[in-house]
């Protein structure tokens, strides 16, 4: 296993940043690590990199109870932060051939390199001459470099035009299918995730609140749903033990229907009509990685607002 992290908790500045946080990944597996602005993730990130010590809980990386602070760990780990830096005055050839002295060397030549992440006619160019998706790009050849066992990505396609976000992802798939590189990406592009994940993990307020794969995330109900555009509400609203509530913005409603009792939609939605419910649109709704996402990461409805059963 790449990364074996249980139940992770660390305070720091009086604060506790991380109580209950758990990961676990496997050689070629992308994984995707989502949660709310401040909700971990970062943290999560420097714990593994051995940038802080966890107060409780413990890491293995790499199938070995290795501490992330020895070299020998960090030489096998490529990281490309959110905000990368760089010397604006070398060029990308140069800078790529500096870095690797941290490393020993490269396992690949710099333009190797760069070709691989789109940049290989900009080799020669000052990285002052960059777009912000240009040193993307080379920030991800500079976690290339000494090709490492698990890559950590902390939003490797912003700034990224379509089709350059189509050509990273082409290149992170080719290196967990082709070179079993794990890959652990902290991103809020949901879509990246659906297209690139195969695990999923999901952090809120400082613990973990699931993790699997994300065919599982997303076949987890089988009752179907529907969003209704109310026209009226009952003044006391209730629902039958059928309905359950999930979310409603303005006079969109999001219904959970529970069909394992033989009644049937037609028989719901004449249900509803004789409580006062009154709707003139009805959509089925398909699961999706955001839907998923918003129920595990935002409050619930309350008791009074949800289904009575």
């Amino acid at each position: 296993m790449l990364i074996d992290a249980n139940h992770l908790a660390l305070t720091l500045n009086n604060r506790e940043i991380l109580k209950d946080v758990s990961l676990h990944m496997e050689k070629g597996e992308i994984y995707g690590l989502l949660g709310p602005n401040g909700a971990g993730k970062s943290t999560t990130i420097a714990l593994l990199l051995g940038l802080y010590h966890p107060d409780r809980g413990e890491i293995a990386l790499m199938s070995n109870a290795f501490q992330p602070r020895q070299v020998a760990v960090r030489q096998r780990i490529g990281v490309m932060p959110e905000m990368a830096g760089f010397y604006p005055w070398m060029s990308a050839k140069n800078y790529l051939v500096w870095y690797a002295g941290f490393y020993g060397g490269m396992q690949s030549t710099p333009r190797q390199l760069l070709q691989r992440v789109g940049l290989e006619a900009a080799g020669d160019r000052a990285i002052s001459q960059f777009s912000r998706g240009m040193k993307q790009r080379l920030a991800l050849a500079r976690a290339l470099l000494h090709a490492p066992e698990l890559l950590i990505l902390d939003e490797p396609t912003n700034g990224l035009d379509p089709r350059g976000r189509r050509e990273i992802h082409d290149l992170l798939l080719e290196l967990a299918e082709q070179e079993a590189v794990g890959i652990l990406l902290s991103t809020h592009l949901l879509d990246d995730v659906e297209r690139l994940c195969t695990r999923i993990g999901i952090i809120d307020q400082g613990r973990t609140v699931l993790e699997d794969t994300l065919g599982r995330l997303l076949d987890s109900h089988t009752q179907p749903r529907f969003r209704l555009h109310m026209l009226h509400t009952p003044e006391n609203p209730t629902f039958p033990p059928t309905v359950r509530l999930l979310s409603w913005e303005e006079d969109w409603w999001t219904l959970e229907i529970n069909l394992s009792q033989g009644v049937t939609l037609d028989q719901v939605w004449q249900t509803l009509l004789q409580m006062g419910w009154h709707f003139d649109e009805i959509h089925a709704q398909r699961e999706t990685l955001e839907d998923r996402y918003l129920e595990l990461t935002l409050s619930k409805p309350t008791k009074s607002q949800e289904v009575a059963a």
